[in-house]
């Protein structure tokens, strides 16, 4: 008996070392690597983000977790630094604290929503905190970096960049119905706007039968790098390659948007660039769904959209002082459009070219960009960009049906009689 014990006891010793000793399996090996790479990006991105000045989002002095930690350094910092550095370092610390404040915000936002994705941690193989994804992908977003870049400022992998910031993506797309929501009851009635502000303070227009504007359709294209299987082969050749004079229309993505007065987006289409479509999807919805319109309003869009009972677009050609009062009532309203799209892409600047050829990865960068551009609206977040005008060919009438043609000509008459009769 007291042999047995003593080999059973002795195997077990040998087990134990053999244990001990033997290389770790692929699946420990991978969990043990998890572990390390987050220690490290937990005790390094302070020290890290402090000596690279670098873009908006790196210069983040810590995360939301550690804001008394990041006081202290700034503190001891701001006592080494001359009279007008230390003005400049207040007011670095100010634009620090309110990125801080939108990560957290989006962070927030994210743990609270009703997606499947509800959880604390994000995909790929280098999980980070949801406040970690959050900074990294609103690096991604907000400037036009490579991912080799971000990778070695994060200390990831590349291929776990791509993970991470797409996981990121997927998870922010869910907020669509929730964030880019068409207005109803009051809150459509709060957002309209009058169609013309050239008659003054005119009133009795909406009596008269002059609509009130819920938002402003229109579009933009949104570059990305040609799939590899519509490379252009034919650029080989130099006599094609003169005769091209557009890019290959898959190049791009269509962004067909409406927004309101205040530059929020209320509707969000994406398409591919050769989808030569112009919101006919959305005239059919709004005639199916006439409650989505309340009454005595429209939505006004340019030349080149089909002209419905609730979408005006203007005059092609000019019809005299009445059309031209018209076209230039409508006109007023364009660079609410114009201005939304170019505060878009100045906060997202990868907007401007997105080098990826998968479509369906660029759409989703796309609608993650637009949803939080109403983000940070709601979060009082608002940027100034530089509205630039796309070039593009000459747009021909859209598709009009007769009940658009009617309600255009009846409104260009109210206002001209309006202007006409001197009541302004």
């Amino acid at each position: 008996m007291d042999n047995n014990y003593v080999e059973s006891a002795g195997r077990a010793v040998l087990e134990m070392m053999q244990r001990e000793w033997e290389p770790l399996s692929q699946d420990e090996l991978e969990q043990r690597l998890d572990r390390t790479v987050e220690e490290i990006l937990e005790a390094d991105l302070l020290a890290k983000v402090q000596d690279q000045p670098g873009p908006i989002y790196l210069q983040l002095s810590q995360l939301v977790e550690e804001p008394q930690q990041q006081n202290q350094i700034r503190s001891t910092t701001e006592l080494t630094t001359l009279s007008h550095v230390e003005e400049e370092s207040e007011s670095q610390q100010l634009t620090d604290a309110e990125e801080n404040a939108a990560v957290q915000y989006i962070t927030d936002l994210l743990q609270n929503s009703n997606s499947r994705y509800n959880q604390s941690r994000m995909a790929g193989r280098a999980r980070l905190s949801l406040s970690h994804t959050v900074l990294l992908s609103l690096t991604l977003l907000s400037k036009r970096l490579s991912y080799r870049s971000v990778s070695t400022s994060f200390r990831l992998e590349k291929g776990n960049i791509h993970r991470i910031f797409f996981s990121f993506c997927e998870r922010v797309n869910t907020l669509e119905d929730q964030q880019i929501r068409w207005p109803t009851g009051i809150e459509a009635v709060e957002n309209l706007s009058p169609l013309s502000s050239l008659l003054g303070k005119a009133k009795g227009l909406e009596e008269k039968g002059v609509p009130r504007v819920l938002g402003v359709l229109g579009h933009t294209r949104i570059p990305i790098r040609l799939p590899i299987g519509k490379q252009d082969v034919e650029s080989m050749v130099p006599e094609v390659k003169r005769m091209k004079k557009e890019a290959h229309p898959d190049s791009w993505l269509n962004l067909e948007l409406v927004c309101n007065h205040t530059g929020r987006l209320i509707h969000c289409r994406i398409s591919k660039g050769s989808d030569l479509d112009r919101a006919s999807a959305l005239r059919d919805k709004l005639k199916q769904l006439p409650e989505m319109m309340p009454p005595g309003t429209c939505l006004v869009a340019r030349v080149g959209y089909p002209a419905s009972a609730q979408i005006l677009t203007p005059y092609v050609v000019g019809r005299g002082p009445r059309g031209n009062l018209y076209n230039r009532s409508l006109e007023a309203h364009f660079y609410l459009l114009d201005q939304a799209v170019a505060d878009l892409k100045a906060r997202f600047e990868r907007l401007r070219y997105l080098d990826m050829g998968n479509y369906e990865r660029a759409k989703a960068v796309v609608l993650t960009a637009c949803i939080l551009h109403n983000v940070f609206l709601d979060m009082g977040k608002v940027v100034n960009g530089q509205v630039e005008r796309e070039a593009g060919t000459q747009e021909g009438e859209g598709e009009c049906d007769e009940e658009g043609v009617r309600r255009r000509e009846a409104i260009a008459d109210l206002l001209y009689k309006e202007l006409d009769s001197g009541s302004t």
